[in-house]
């Protein structure tokens, strides 16, 4: 694993999600402890009826001793398969627990991260972090911890046996599988950085699907499908050599495992015979070195495979920690400032801003918005216009200045305070699987249906929703089409029903037609009285009632005033708007 992706999986974070599951561990390596020593001990027992019979080749066979060990194995077995249940139930629930707890912590985490994340990551390598990685996580551990405890059980288990029984035996078994083993370690040494190079470029290819699905009709329209394709077989021919690279090298470690075993069984068949024909042991000890054999080298193959399928975790789980340990949001739990009866008045006091800070967006932003007024913002496209909603919803902190609702710092409240006193539609609109009622009353309490029809009625989408098969009550999926003005209606309508005391419209009739732009102006209109609205517009027709009118460029107000006197000044607002209705 490269430094990069490793530099999150450490001793801190393990114990951080999941130091609490250490307890139930040792119980399930004490089982699996317990489970072993009953499968290590099987052998001498088969070397005792192997020499008991040979022994009564020259006289009577004592078959009650016969018996009793095989009762004693029976039962020996009995506990070890016991055991072993026990040790997988609490294996599996531990791996299954920390897979949840990760996808908990995931999904929480994504709450806490600021906009400015979103803003610079790509979508499908986020949503990758969360499906393909957590999914890896929670399927190698699953397949991998419960071996690793019975594997180094039986493995020093069998050792201590074989050296119980005879030196040289054992020596021979040691020395014939280590050769091969030290072979085994070199391979996985060499293969952790392909287990790397395979997430991360699931990743990349995950976000190239997220971009081509989201933009397909841009791809058709342009003609891109090969371009597209090309690119596409790019990522995913590096993907392929990845995987490729890491299950071959995952691969051959079985087969040389067994390779390795067979080889130990053939040399300890070998000296055994020459050492029972001379007298030295007996042939129930070459009888039970047989069986140790297989039971050394089945925990070695075991560990190789193990390590493999947990050089997969730990490059998966190493891309989740990164993701959990991303800055978050600053803790705001000590703010207690809070807005009763919000009025409306806001107030930008010099107010500077940059997304970093070799480049200030923002320059010196001083205005004043009183309660009830429109306010819209205009520009050319970069002069900072979402920069300010931003800054005013608190997606993001002034890096000087400060914003006031009737005379209170926003710095001074926490967020969610913040988001209360607006509802707010975007130019982008969002809706979720469920019924149109659940998405227009999203997160609102005590919303009568009245509400909801008066302000569907109010955008103009009340006849549309009557006309759906059950109505409010229609489940929006694959098999509703909403157009894009649909959906931008009914965002506007969710906006409606939240009634905070101040509205935010950020190109909100962009994707509606001329004559329901017109309708949706009139509702707004009558529905804005009392409410400080900020609206972002290119179509300077949707602002002309505008109490004030801020025309930026560059960061800056360069005009300001409503549309009759901006107008008289022939200055850049007049240009603008000229220009949208020249012949």
């Amino acid at each position: 694993m490269n430094k990069k992706n490793n530099s999150h999986l450490n001793w801190a974070n393990i114990k951080k999600y999941a130091g609490q599951y250490t307890i139930p561990f040792i119980i399930a390596v004490i089982f699996a402890t317990v489970g072993s020593i009953t499968t290590i001990l099987g052998p001498d027992q088969l070397s005792e009826i192997t020499n008991t019979i040979t022994a009564g080749l020259t006289g009577d066979i004592d078959t009650d001793k016969i018996v009793r060990i095989c009762i004693f194995l029976a039962t020996l077995y009995g506990i070890g398969a016991v055991m072993s249940y026990v040790q997988g139930f609490i294996t599996t629930t531990i791996t299954q627990k920390f897979s949840k707890k990760l996808r908990t912590q995931v999904s929480e985490k994504i709450d806490r991260l600021p906009l400015q994340y979103f803003d610079s990551h790509k979508q499908g390598d986020t949503l990758s972090r969360v499906t393909n990685d957590l999914d890896t996580v929670g399927q190698s551990l699953n397949q991998s911890l419960g071996s690793l405890a019975p594997s180094v059980t039986l493995l020093i288990g069998s050792v201590i046996m074989m050296f119980h029984n005879d030196w040289m035996l054992s020596l021979t078994a040691i020395i014939s599988v280590f050769l091969g083993f030290a072979a085994v370690v070199l391979i996985l040494s060499k293969s952790q950085k392909h287990f790397s190079g395979q997430q991360r470029k699931l990743g990349a290819v995950s976000s190239f699907a997220e971009e081509v699905y989201s933009g397909h009709s841009v791809i058709t329209t342009y003609n891109a499908k090969n371009e597209v394709n090309e690119e596409f077989g790019k990522l995913n021919q590096d993907l392929y050599s990845s995987v490729w690279r890491a299950q071959f090298l995952s691969g051959i470690m079985q087969p040389m495992m067994s390779f390795i075993g067979n080889f130990g069984y053939v040399m300890v068949c070998v000296v055994g015979s020459v050492l029972a024909l001379n007298g030295t042991i007996t042939f129930g000890v070459v009888v039970a070195f047989m069986i140790y054999v297989r039971i050394f080298t089945n925990p070695l193959a075991q560990l190789a495979q193990v390590f493999s399928t947990l050089q997969s975790a730990s490059a998966a789980l190493s891309r989740v920690f990164e993701f959990l340990d991303e800055e978050e949001m600053a803790d705001e739990s000590y703010k207690k400032v809070q807005l009763q009866d919000t009025i409306g008045n806001v107030h930008f006091d010099h107010v500077s801003f940059g997304y970093n800070q070799d480049q200030t967006i923002i320059h010196d932003f001083s205005v004043d918005a009183k309660a009830g007024e429109k306010i819209a913002i205009v520009g050319p496209t970069g002069a900072g216009k979402t920069t300010i909603v931003n800054l005013l919803m608190k997606f993001y902190e002034v890096n000087r200045g400060k914003i006031l609702i009737d005379g209170k710092s926003t710095g001074d409240m926490t967020r969610e305070e913040v988001h209360d006193q607006f509802c707010m539609v975007l130019q982008d609109t969002w809706l979720f699987e469920g019924t149109i009622k659940e998405n227009l009353i999203f997160n609102q309490e005590g919303v009568t249906d009245e509400a909801v029809i008066d302000a569907c009625k109010a955008v103009g989408i009340d006849h549309f929703i009557n006309t759906l098969p059950k109505g409010y009550d229609t489940v929006l999926d694959d098999s509703i089409e909403l157009s894009v003005g649909q959906k931008q209606l009914m965002t506007i309508a969710r906006a409606l029903i939240k009634q905070a005391p101040m509205l935010i419209l950020d190109e909100a009739t962009s994707s509606v037609d001329t004559r329901t732009e017109e309708l949706i102006q009139k509702a707004m209109d009558k529905l804005m009285e009392g409410k400080t609205s900020f609206v972002i517009a290119h179509r300077l027709s949707t602002i002309r009632n505008a109490d004030k009118i801020l025309v930026m460029n560059h960061g800056d107000i360069i005009e300001q005033g409503n549309h009759e006197k901006l107008m008289a000044e022939g200055g850049f607002y007049a240009d603008l708007y000229n220009s949208q209705f020249a012949k």
